[in-house]
């Protein structure tokens, strides 16, 4: 496939992969996203309120 190449190890496996970003950056940066929501899926959320007071917070202090 142009503008992707495998890296193989001593025993010819796939072990990782270059990809042309000027050519597929944008599929890169979906998958790239899905990757980040994957890791993130068993993390506790904050709820919105909280999360606003405590931008609010940080606002006052600033200024």
């Amino acid at each position: 496939m142009n503008g992707i190449q495998f890296v193989t190890d001593e025993k010819g496996r796939k072990v990782a992969v270059q990809i042309d970003l000027k050519k597929y950056g944008a599929i890169w940066e979906d998958f790239w996203d899905g990757l980040v929501s994957e890791s993130r899926r068993k993390e506790k959320g904050i709820p919105f309120e909280e999360c606003r007071r405590n931008q609010l917070k940080r606002r006052r202090r600033r200024g």
